[in-house]
């Protein structure tokens, strides 16, 4: 595996552990966690098809093909529903920065990766 390759694996890891991590908080009602549903639809399936899309572009290899690439940008931009910039007027900013900011980091990562591969 190349050294981006690796980096972008690894950016899509960081981005499964911290929605994983959410989802348990969720689950189990610890604060601070997510809602349960937004006007939208319920966070679980939502995080559930995030996680599913990283995990598809660390199978696929997620700078190796056009498919991989794609996956991993639609990875990002869920993971940014989550931990976007929209978070910084959460009411909970207080108690979630660390993972919206490694969050926010972990997607510029992962696009500026995904981009510099497409030239």
């Amino acid at each position: 595996m190349n050294p981006m390759n690796r980096l972008a694996v690894a950016m899509l890891a960081a981005l499964i552990v911290l929605q994983l991590v959410m989802l348990t908080a969720l689950f189990a009602g610890v604060a601070p966690h997510p809602p349960a549903a937004i006007p939208l639809f319920g966070i679980a399936p939502f995080i559930a098809v995030s996680l599913s899309l990283a995990m598809a572009a660390i199978v696929v290899g997620p700078l190796e093909t056009m498919f991989g690439k794609s996956l991993s940008v639609l990875a990002g931009l869920l993971a940014l529903l989550s931990y976007g910039p929209q978070k910084y007027l959460d009411p909970q900013f207080a108690l979630i920065w660390p993972s919206v900011v490694f969050g926010q980091m972990a997607v510029l990562a992962l696009f500026v990766l995904v981009f510099r591969k497409a030239r």
